[in-house]
């Protein structure tokens, strides 16, 4: 939000998205709003952002059992911060007032899995 000086009105600013294509074609956004959500609860995330693109991309997916609009993606690095060998991705898929996909990643962190 910011103020304009002319009108003194509150206006949103736009919300740059970066958009992510998955393995089964959906796109995915990320918005800097969520980013900065994940690196401020996840700091560990803060130099893996092409990670969370990849899993995206490539990962596996799962769809939640109680809410079927939200996946899970996942995938396995060799690279992450020491202790974590997976990167977690939640995604909410949905549409938007027009009928058009509107699928955004929600949050992000890293996890050891056997």
């Amino acid at each position: 939000m910011f103020l304009t000086p002319t009108s003194g009105l509150i206006e949103t600013e736009p919300m740059a998205k970066q958009l992510i294509r998955d393995k089964s074609g959906n796109t995915i956004y990320l918005t800097d709003e969520r980013w900065h959500h994940i690196v401020e609860f996840h700091p560990e995330m803060l130099s893996h952002q092409q990670h969370l693109i990849a899993t995206i991309r490539t990962g596996k997916r799962i769809q939640d059992s109680l809410d079927p609009s939200i996946y899970t993606y996942y995938r396995n690095f060799d690279n992450l911060e020491k202790g974590y060998n997976h990167l977690i991705v939640i995604v909410k898929f949905g549409f938007d007032s027009d009928g058009e996909p509107n699928n955004f990643i929600l949050t992000a962190w890293q996890k050891f899995i056997y």
